[in-house]
């Protein structure tokens, strides 16, 4: 054994310095194999749970949307026609006696998850006697999976 500087050298040791400073080229790739696998197996599952989370958004807006349209019909004692529209949640509508509003905390109509106007129509044949639609990410009426329209 031969004194270098205050330090021991043992025979080999460069080779053993060498091989523990650094990772190889192939480890490299290994690492990045699995991680390029790992994105294409999540990368599509959490696609899917953020269209989810979008109809979900809408779902929530158009329960809303009702309460304020029940308030309404409270103070006024109808709902709004066609031609008011949501519009009369935000501004009293010429024939709305005891209107109080606004009923919606921002003094706008909020647009569904994708941009798009809410769809209302009075008279309908559902058990409120109204109807509220966002038509989804298509903006069409039908259509699947995010395309899908969005009603309670």
């Amino acid at each position: 054994m031969k004194q270098v500087r205050g330090s021991t050298q043992w025979p080999h040791s460069k080779r053993r310095e060498r091989k523990l400073s650094g990772f190889t080229l192939v480890e490299l790739l290994v690492v990045l194999a699995i991680l390029g696998m790992l994105a294409a197996l999540v990368g599509p599952q959490v696609l899917n749970q953020l269209g989810g989370a979008k109809s979900k958004s809408a779902q929530i807006q158009i329960r809303d949307l009702e309460q304020a349209l029940e308030l309404y019909k409270l103070d006024v004692g109808r709902f709004p026609n066609n031609g008011e529209g949501l519009e009369a949640l935000v501004r009293s509508p010429s024939r709305a006696r005891g209107w109080n509003g606004p009923y919606l905390r921002k003094d706008e109509i909020p647009l569904d998850p994708w941009g798009n106007e809410y769809q209302y129509q009075f008279p309908a044949d559902t058990a409120a006697g109204y109807e509220l639609i966002s038509y989804g990410s298509d903006g069409r009426t039908g259509g699947s999976g995010e395309a899908a329209d969005v009603s309670i």
